[in-house]
């Protein structure tokens, strides 16, 4: 039967519509071929995890004792100035050790993101603007912010001593009770058990993981029941987007700082100083891996902070963060400036050069990404 013309005219933008549905719906669906270059890159993201040792710089890092002292530490609110809060308030394990909120929160509001708290182990510097170069000297610095937990070594020491909880475990670990000891060194002690306890924090095998080893196998069958959607955001990861230029490795981060186009300025009148303050801060510590606390008596652990250099290039450079348990750890970015993973990867897809440092590495362009790739990223991110 043959439809009339005008009648032909009026479907045939539906048919046409139908057709390129279907075709796209079908595009999105076909599998997903990798280059032996992309398959390379994707299997340098692992395996995973990855095994470590004791911290050389603190001598009861591996430690069962002082593991679960550390964890008593951690929850404990008898480590706040005013009994308020403790590590544990700002740190939920439901929120990857972070606190959910675009700026922490403690005795009053600090002006940077909550960092998660996982495969700690893994890194060379600590904070945003990697003002410590070791867990322990990271875990004093809340212990002394006015801002967080508001102590100071006099008034922490006899807060230890006063709760046999903290008291009895103390001289244990240590060998003498914590009133033996002078209270900068009972203080270092404190954030050494602390550090122990936050070394065992680390993030499980994820979808990702169960797919970078199938790629290594060649399970056909593994590999394709992974979503294509993420696969091919696993393609863009590695290839156009080059994320993995910051985003590498098994922890799936350099560890190092970039600018990355976002404002320096927080709060009017005020700048983030970003790394360029941190490397001050490292540089005039007693805690650092120099200083006379490192228990790696041939500081073989100090050489990355033994050559780090200041320049002009580390104003408002941050701390690249690991993506692992991304899903976890909204909002982003070290200002919590981004609520959503689409909105990070859009920052990206729509970067202003402009705001880019001019001297030295940029590594930074736009990426001018369709909904699509941007849907496709952000489900690639999400199997992390």
């Amino acid at each position: 039967m043959s439809v009339p013309r005008p009648l032909r005219r009026l479907l045939w933008p539906l048919l046409a519509a139908g057709f390129f549905l279907t075709s796209a719906a079908a595009a999105a669906d076909a599998p997903v071929s990798f280059t032996d270059d992309e398959k390379a890159l994707i299997l340098s993201h692992g395996p995973w995890p990855v095994k470590t040792g004791p911290d050389p710089s603190n001598r009861v890092s591996g430690d069962a004792a002082a593991i679960a002292y550390g964890k008593a530490l951690f929850e404990s609110p008898d480590l706040a100035i005013d009994r308020g809060r403790s590590c544990a308030t700002c740190h939920v394990p439901e929120l990857g050790h972070g606190d959910g909120k675009p700026l922490g929160v403690g005795r009053v509001r600090v002006d940077r993101n909550t960092m998660p708290l996982f495969n700690l182990r893994l890194n060379t510097w600590y904070g945003w603007d990697g003002k410590s170069d070791n867990l322990w000297a990271q875990s004093i610095a809340p212990i002394l912010d006015p801002r967080e937990l508001g102590m100071t070594p006099e008034e922490l020491q006899p807060r230890i001593a006063e709760t046999p909880a903290l008291a009895n475990p103390y001289r244990d670990i240590f060998g003498a009770d914590v009133t033996d000891h002078d209270a900068e060194t009972a203080m270092v002690n404190i954030a050494k058990a602390l550090a122990a306890y936050q070394e065992t924090l680390t993030s499980g095998r994820s979808a990702f993981d169960r797919f970078r080893d199938a790629l290594a196998a060649d399970d056909a069958a593994e590999i394709a029941s992974y979503p294509a959607a993420a696969q091919r955001g696993a393609k863009l990861f590695v290839g156009r987007g080059r994320c993995d230029l910051c985003h590498f490795g098994a922890n799936f981060t350099n560890g190092e700082f970039h600018d990355i186009g976002l404002p320096h300025f927080p709060e009017q009148g005020r700048v983030d100083k970003g790394r360029y303050g941190g490397i001050l801060v490292l540089r005039r510590s007693r805690y650092n891996l120099l200083g006379p606390f490192n228990d790696d008596a041939g500081r073989t652990t100090a050489g990355f902070t033994r050559h780090v250099r200041l320049t002009q290039r580390n104003w408002g450079e941050f701390r690249v963060p690991s993506l692992r348990n991304v899903t976890q750890t909204a909002p982003y970015m070290h200002d919590g400036s981004k609520a959503t993973l689409a909105d990070v990867v859009r920052h990206y897809s729509d970067i202003l050069e402009e705001r880019l440092h001019q001297d030295g590495e940029k590594l930074l362009r736009p990426l001018n990404l369709t909904d699509g790739e941007i849907a496709d990223l952000v489900a690639f991110l999400r199997t992390l």
